[in-house]
């Protein structure tokens, strides 16, 4: 009804337009404009003669003649036909015509007020043969007056919208109806809804959309297992973390709202075995957290629960949990031996006999059948065969001799194998087998270096003129006590004097062992040091380089240990003239530099060699090797002895009668032997 009333509204005005005449005089008329709004002064008295404020036109025309607009008359026309109108402005010419001689202004085609609501042009009145202006140009405007051609349109055809699952109010509650909205019932729902103009009323135009609505989750639903006991079975070496299989709980929901942890809640595997959560697939998964034995344990029952991570109070209590029995058997696995330890420490002195039992290492198979295990060394850790082990009961023994100072601790490694498995190298256990050296006292103390020495000559009696110090290879419970003596053979004992930086000890009487060491070691009391070192003094005043310019000293360093062990250090002390702060100023070229020739070591060598052509050589291998003087220890010190000797001083001379005390000792030793030695050029 309200449409037809605008229409009508719309025609009378346009009648009152198209009926107006424009003139000179002053004309005033009032129209009501479509939208309600009143226009002032259509038609306004001007010094230019005429003058338009406004046209109207209706939109969306339909006729098949251009739209009649208005007509433009000027006070200049006087019907004589010499006056002619001129139309510029938006679509003059174009969509908007004017008739050149009488004014009449139509619209050529139809329009759109929602494209464009008004249009602007201008109108003038010329002279029709010289095209002079009659009067100024004159500006008005055309408007669109709209009906109701166009429905209501949505920004968009599909809208798309979400809303929580149980929701209770609100437009989209209305539309989908009065029952509760459950997601796992139904998540998806579409609505159509219907937009109408004119208020709804009758004649109005309406558009329509469709809204895709979904629903949502909420965490309104516990995790359920999928059956409430499951089995599972698992080797019996199986490592400590591994799978023994996975367990599945169910949750309608989604998400974040499906999340779950499994927890071992109860059962007699509640500390051999765990459970985890696998996040991409919501399972359980069933580890092992303890070493398995079959012959220990057989099987085990697990009581697993299963909750959601993340409940929601508001629908959900804290207690809404599921609850499943696993149970797992354990199989049986040939295993091979197994070492009692983890490693083995043992120890041995270095001066046990090949032969010796040092320890054993101890396997068993741990499989019910208890099958015998044999053991091995892997001689890719004892190359030398040093050590040897008894196949049946594994007892490591000594297989060649040992020195601590070479070695002191041997790593080797012992392997077990089932009898019934020797050829399967998974059927075969090791061991680590730490092997200590225990220190005897076998190494005679040594001077710690070769010792430059001189004395001067205007040297007086009791004056120090060298600190001597020893070392050892060997490593006594208490440390090392040397005592430093001077050998009973050397010439020198009313020159020089060697005193231990140490206090006074009483030695007990000599046992067995010592009986045979020399006698000069066998004193009831001497000096022990308390620093391993010793010093060079004098025992006269003032000596002569000229007379003699060169004195040799042998010094006796034993370690006081038993077996007490000794070795002798000759020291080489050249006599010079010195200033009277004892500053040395010239020695004896003799004194400074070492003769060219044989040294002492090459001639006992060579002696040695003469020794064994002359004599018989089976009286040298009828030795007593138990006599710590001839024992093949002592030997070997005194050729080292006479070795260091000559790298000393090659002019050195052994001494003739200590060599004869030591050769006097060989039971068998021959004339021939010991004429030769007392026939060496000694001091």
């Amino acid at each position: 009804m309200r449409t037809w009333i605008v229409l009508l509204l719309w025609a009378c005005a346009h009648q009152s337009v198209n009926a107006v005449a424009l003139s000179r005089g002053p004309v005033r008329r009032k129209t009501k404009e479509i939208e309600g709004r009143q226009d002032k002064d259509l038609l306004r008295r001007s010094k230019r003669g005429w003058m338009w404020k406004q046209f109207f036109l209706q939109e969306e025309y339909t006729g098949t003649e251009h739209q009649y607009i208005g007509k433009l008359h000027s006070d200049m026309d006087r019907g004589d036909g010499t006056v002619k109108y001129v139309l510029s402005g938006e679509g003059a010419g174009t969509i908007f015509v004017i008739d050149a001689n009488s004014g009449d202004l139509h619209a050529t085609r139809s329009l759109d007020r929602e494209e464009k609501p008004f249009y602007t042009l201008r109108a003038q009145a010329v002279n029709k043969k010289t095209n002079i202006p009659l009067e100024p140009e004159t500006e008005f405007i055309v408007k669109l007056h709209d009906i109701n051609d166009n429905e209501p349109k949505f920004d968009k055809e599909i809208y798309t919208a979400s809303v929580p699952e149980r929701s209770h109010i609100g437009i989209i509650r209305t539309a989908l109806g009065p029952s509760d909205m459950d997601r796992e019932q139904r998540e998806h729902y579409q609505v159509v809804i219907e937009a109408k103009d004119m208020a709804g009323q009758k004649g109005g135009l309406t558009g329509t959309t469709t809204v895709n609505i979904s629903l949502t989750d909420v965490n309104d639903n516990p995790p359920r297992f999928t059956q409430s006991i499951y089995q599972f079975s698992v080797p019996e070496l199986t490592k400590v973390g591994a799978s023994v299989g996975r367990i599945k709980a169910v949750d309608a929901d989604v998400g974040r709202n499906a999340e779950m942890d499994y927890t071992v809640v109860g059962g007699d595997g509640l500390d051999v075995f765990d459970i985890s959560t696998d996040r991409n697939t919501q399972e359980g998964i069933l580890t092992v957290k303890k070493p398995l034995d079959y012959e220990k344990k057989k099987s085990y029952v697990l009581q697993i629960q299963v909750q959601n991570t993340h409940p929601d109070t508001r629908f959900l209590s804290m207690d809404a949990k599921d609850m499943a029995t696993v149970r797992v058997s354990v199989e049986d696995v040939d295993e091979p031996p197994q070492f009692e330890k983890i490693s083995y420490i043992l120890e041995v002195k270095e001066d046990a006999a090949v032969g010796t039992v040092i320890g054993s290492v101890s396997a068993v198979d741990p499989d019910i059948r208890r099958s015998p295990v044999k053991y091995s060394i892997d001689r890719h850790t004892d190359v030398d065969r040093v050590f040897g082990v008894y196949a049946g009961n594994g007892s490591i023994f000594l297989q060649r001799p040992l020195d601590r100072e070479e070695f002191a601790w041997h790593n080797i490694s012992v392997i077990a194998t089932e009898f019934r498995h020797l050829d399967n190298p998974e059927q075969t256990s090791r061991v680590p087998v730490y092997i200590r050296v225990l220190d005897v006292n076998d190494n005679p103390p040594v001077l710690a270096s070769f010792y430059e020495t001189f004395v001067c000559e205007n040297a007086k009696v009791g004056q120090k003129i060298q600190t001597i110090s020893a070392v050892d290879p060997d490593e006594p419970v208490g440390g090392h006590r040397f005592l430093f003596t001077l050998a009973p053979e050397s010439s020198v004992r009313a020159n020089f004097s060697v005193r231990d930086n140490g206090v006074a000890i009483t030695l007990g009487q000599p046992g067995p062992a010592e009986r045979a060491v020399p006698s000069f070691l066998n004193k009831l009391s001497a000096q022990l040091s308390t620093d391993n070192t010793a010093g060079i003094f004098t025992r006269r005043n003032g000596f002569d380089r000229m007379h003699k310019s060169t004195h040799l000293v042998a010094v006796v360093i034993s370690d006081g240990h038993i077996p007490m062990q000794s070795s002798t250090g000759t020291l080489t002390i050249r006599v010079c003239t010195c200033d009277r702060e004892g500053n040395m100023e010239m020695c004896n070229a003799e004194a400074l530099s070492s003769s060219a020739g044989l040294s002492t070591g090459a001639l006992v060598a060579i002696l040695l060699c003469i020794l064994i052509l002359l004599c018989k050589w089976p009286s040298l291998l009828s030795f007593d090797f138990n006599n710590p003087i001839t024992s093949p220890t002592s030997i070997r010190l005194m050729a080292a002895s006479s070795i260091r000797l000559s790298a000393v001083n090659p002019t050195v001379h052994l001494s003739s009668p200590l060599l004869v005390r030591l050769f006097s000792s060989f039971s068998h030793l021959s004339s021939c032997q010991l004429a030769l030695l007392s026939a060496l050029p000694f001091d």
